[in-house]
């Protein structure tokens, strides 16, 4: 048994997956049904597109959770998934490993919610900054202080205890920025983002994203997976519709996540974090000591688990 974590965007680079396409049937059989979704090469665009294209959140989120369910394909036999948690997008490629969305369908929605964000980002201009060597309960009230009825910044990812991600209206996120080096944090770094996700900026994407959800079958998801706006597992195809669509404007609760999948999955069972890069086996050690997770993304990486659990 294995609990199971899904990166979200910012993982993308150009040529992800690729190698797992020509290693492995399941793996490329995945990248095929996401292109004959799609309507497109999504993976011509993954593996020899230019990087700023494939940045764009339309075309990263497909992207990242094709490259998260292809590497499942491989490893699913081998899993056995006790409990699923995913970062923003990633929340979708745990649905989607557990059975409670279709890959067809999961790619359609993330490539429609990147669009509808994309384009809730230029209705209204919005940024986000990370804020590094402070605690979240810090930021959360220095965002609330320095917000007014006009221009917002709100805590939108809790990503470790020291390290909160906040997002809104330039002003208001520039206010906040000021202040919180003021009380003392390490960092403040502005982030290249196209938008001020998970913040009430991101309303009118919310809105349309219910009725996408909505036409869209769920089933009951086979595992447990934790939801990024309420940091507590999701069992039924209600909820996994419900939460999937209060999430552009909620946190990613992250710490409180991970807190919850480690007592679902207990003390023996490992984590393992299935897509492109490691930032959430980094942010586990941070959050819960002593936790490790695996990272398996790669054909190499993939190809050692196999051989080590055959």
């Amino acid at each position: 048994m294995a609990a199971l974590l899904y990166p979200g965007q910012g993982a993308q680079k150009v040529g992800m997956g690729q190698d797992l396409a020509e290693a492995f049937p399941e793996a490329r059989a995945v990248f095929e049904q996401a292109d004959t979704a799609l309507g497109f090469p999504l993976s011509q665009l993954m593996w020899h597109g230019s990087e700023t294209d494939l940045t764009l959140t339309h075309n990263a989120q497909p992207a990242i959770l094709t490259h998260s369910l292809a590497a499942f394909a491989v490893l699913q036999e081998v899993l056995q998934p006790i409990v699923a948690a995913g970062h923003s997008l990633g929340e979708y490629s745990a649905y989607a490993s557990a059975g409670a969305l279709g890959v067809a369908d999961a790619v359609r929605l993330v490539r429609r919610r990147g669009e509808l964000m994309f384009d809730a980002g230029r209705q209204r201009r919005g940024t986000m900054a990370a804020v590094v060597g402070l605690d979240g309960d810090v930021v959360a009230e220095t965002c609330r202080a320095t917000s007014n009825s006009e221009r917002v910044v709100v805590a939108a990812n809790l990503n470790a205890r020291d390290q909160t991600v906040i997002s809104g209206d330039p002003e208001a996120v520039h206010r906040a920025s000021e202040q919180l080096r003021e009380l003392g944090a390490k960092r403040v770094l502005p982030l290249n983002v196209s938008g001020a996700f998970h913040s009430p900026l991101m309303e009118p994407a919310e809105h349309d994203l219910v009725g996408e959800l909505d036409g869209v079958s769920f089933a009951d998801p086979s595992c447990p997976v934790v939801a990024n706006a309420s940091a507590e597992p999701v069992t039924d195809a209600a909820g996994a519709r419900a939460f999937l669509g209060a999430q552009l404007t909620a946190p990613v609760r992250w710490v409180a996540s991970m807190e919850c999948a480690v007592a679902i999955a207990g003390p023996e069972v490992g984590f393992v974090e299935v897509g492109p890069g490691s930032v959430l086996s980094g942010l586990l050690r941070r959050i819960v000591p002593g936790r490790r997770a695996t990272a398996l993304g790669t054909a190499a990486q993939i190809t050692s688990f196999l051989e080590q659990h055959a």
